[in-house]
């Protein structure tokens, strides 16, 4: 038992809430115990030295609710979060952030199943729509898409570099009949007109070939911790257009996995030219 005296139990009780559970000599939480916060939250799992340290589940007021291991107060370790919108992470946890690899599981039921830091997308991941089936499987910089990925749909997919959530550069569509199409993805800025000036835009056109029906709504924010899910083929400000530049198309090969990849390069560079080189 404790040898601190009530009135500073009184001022701790104010402070961090009330709470039943074990101690040390010291007086501070240590072991198993429960405590209710004065806003409202409620933590029960193990202390260490009077903080949250182990494992543990802490619900939110809000209906939040997080399971799993906790460091010095901070969701360190491997946990599963369950926001109030409905959406879930379970994964990797590093100071408070997801942080690792992780899935995440939106309102919509899309997911993205990859690497995080500092609690955005970043690294290797696979992004899956739920509603179309269509996915991103590639790199992540900063919760956007960028550098080497391809998009895959139920009959194609398109191989290629992204720039800040779109395709950018030379990439290919290849379908499942065995053809490819080659070419290139142009930017295009166009001046907003007076009517799209100053206008929060709720959707857009997409110039992406087979996108969701050629149109996505802009997503919201969800919120301090939550995660937003991704309009397909992600996001363009309201007067950015991308332009598909097809230049060749091969030959009809069915795709072998673990082919020569070099053969392969070289059967595309003599379409290339000899597509540049027609009349």
């Amino acid at each position: 038992m404790s040898d601190i005296g009530s009135d500073d139990f009184d001022d701790e009780q104010n402070k961090l809430g009330e709470y039943e559970g074990d101690r040390n000599e010291a007086g501070e939480r240590h072991g198993f115990g429960k405590a209710v916060l004065p806003n409202g939250d409620v933590y029960q799992g193990h202390y260490e030295t009077g903080q949250r340290h182990g494992e543990g589940t802490y619900r939110f007021k809000n209906g939040a609710r997080y399971v799993g291991d906790y460091l010095q107060n901070m969701k360190h370790g491997q946990g599963t979060f369950y926001y109030p919108d409905g959406s879930k992470y379970e994964g990797s946890w590093v100071e408070d952030l997801r942080q690792g690899h992780g899935l995440y599981t939106y309102p919509n039921r899309d997911t993205y199943d990859g690497e995080w830091l500092q609690h955005v997308r970043h690294g290797q991941g696979i992004y899956h729509h739920h509603d179309t089936g269509a996915e991103y499987k590639g790199s992540w910089v900063n919760g956007k898409m960028e550098s080497a990925g391809e998009y895959i749909h139920t009959h194609h997919r398109y191989k290629g570099s992204f720039v800040n959530n779109y395709p950018c550069g030379p990439g290919r569509y290849v379908f499942d009949i065995g053809c490819e199409q080659h070419g290139e993805f142009q930017q295009t800025e166009q001046p907003a007109t007076v009517e799209e000036n100053g206008k929060d835009m709720k959707s857009q056109r997409s110039p992406y070939m087979a996108s969701r029906a050629g149109t996505h709504m802009l997503g919201s924010a969800g919120g301090a911790e939550e995660d937003r899910a991704e309009g397909e083929w992600g996001e363009l400000s309201s007067n950015t257009t991308l332009k598909w530049i097809p230049k060749c198309i091969t030959g009809l090969t069915p795709w072998t996995p673990g082919r020569d990849s070099t053969a392969r390069e070289k059967e595309t560079a003599s379409a290339e030219e000899g597509a540049e080189n027609s009349p």
